[in-house]
């Protein structure tokens, strides 16, 4: 079986990501390759890494550019993805990696980001309860946010067990690759380097309605999330600590049992030996998901720690990851769980 993608936003990080994994994908041929303010300029100065393509020219993010390919990934801002997609025939697998289809409530959508509601597609995080049935042989996919990914794989064995309270706290540092490319000075490197700092306090990021609207139904009633992202002198990567206070009666051992079923056939997620703890530099590059969790008795408090790679596992790897399964191709074709050290 060979697959044609196109992929639009090719220049930007994302985009980038996705080709790396894309030309590694034994059953892919990459077809188009479109951007907006680039378009016309070769892709090898703009995404050096990504050898074999050097030679690409980007086309403008046309209907005319998109069509004639199996998949089209739309790597682009939110609020562009819908418009785009709409004009795309309902045979093609649209996966958007945007946020124009991640949530389910319009109320959340003009809250967080206001602009009309483009609708909700079919969530790309395989590992969440449902959602490979709700991915396979669809023809639209809306792939996660980097911190809901994160968040929702840390906490939500201890929601579908029913060990915690419906109140979660996350505290997430997240490499500067996940503001995107584009050019501003609070992200350049005499700004970062040596510094970490928190942004978007109070409730105020996109992503936290995503947390609450993946984390609810595992639960069985509305988890509210307090969420602090902060940023982290590192290029790519999210190591986010969260916790919720614990049902009574909750032990140890019963927490550490939740997330031993929950992930003992996930090919990306691994829960580590007691006493290892995630890094970020331990998924560097690779779709994998390191987790370990402790109960801490004296606070009554669940403390869940996952590590990814915002840019593989939490947007193009998802992205690739739940193509294959919409496809019905193994889940796990041009993805690794193999990092790059030091």
């Amino acid at each position: 079986m060979v697959v044609r993608v196109a992929v639009a936003g090719a220049s930007g990080y994302a985009g980038g990501e996705l080709l790396r994994l894309l030309l590694a994908h034994p059953e892919v041929e990459i077809g188009a390759l479109t951007g907006h303010s680039n378009a016309g300029q070769l892709l090898g100065p703009l995404q050096p890494h990504l050898v074999p393509l050097a030679g690409r020219t980007l086309e403008a993010t046309t209907p005319e550019a998109l069509a004639g390919h199996d998949v089209v990934f739309l790597a682009l801002p939110h609020g562009q993805s819908a418009a785009v997609a709409a004009q795309l025939g309902e045979d093609v697998l649209v996966i958007d990696m945007g946020a124009d289809h991640r949530l389910r409530s319009a109320a959340d959508w003009d809250a967080f980001y206001g602009a009309p509601h483009a609708g909700t597609w079919p969530y790309g995080l395989p590992e969440l309860p449902g959602a490979r049935s709700a991915l396979a042989g669809s023809k639209r996919v809306a792939v996660p946010g980097c911190y809901p990914t994160a968040v929702s794989l840390a906490l939500f064995p201890a929601y579908q067990d029913r060990l915690a309270e419906p109140e979660a706290v996350i505290v997430a540092a997240t490499g500067t690759s996940g503001a995107g490319k584009a050019l501003k000075p609070h992200l350049l490197g005499s700004e970062v380097m040596g510094s970490m700092s928190p942004y978007g306090v109070g409730g105020g990021h996109r992503h936290t309605p995503e947390m609450v609207q993946n984390l609810s139904p595992v639960a069985g009633t509305r988890v509210t999330v307090s969420f602090t992202p902060t940023l982290a002198p590192m290029p790519r990567g999210i190591l986010a600590t969260c916790s919720a206070k614990a049902v009574p009666g909750t032990t140890a051992a019963s927490v550490r049992a939740a997330y031993e079923k929950a992930y003992a056939d996930e090919p990306f997620v691994h829960l580590l030996p007691e006493g290892r703890w995630p890094a970020t530099a331990s998924v560097y590059g690779s779709n994998a998901v390191q987790i370990q969790v402790a109960y801490d008795a004296a606070a009554q408090r669940i403390i869940a720690i996952s590590a990814i790679d915002n840019l593989t596992k939490g947007t193009a790897g998802g992205a690739v990851q739940s193509m294959n399964i919409a496809l019905g191709l193994a889940e796990c074709l041009g993805l690794s769980t193999i990092g790059v050290a030091p």
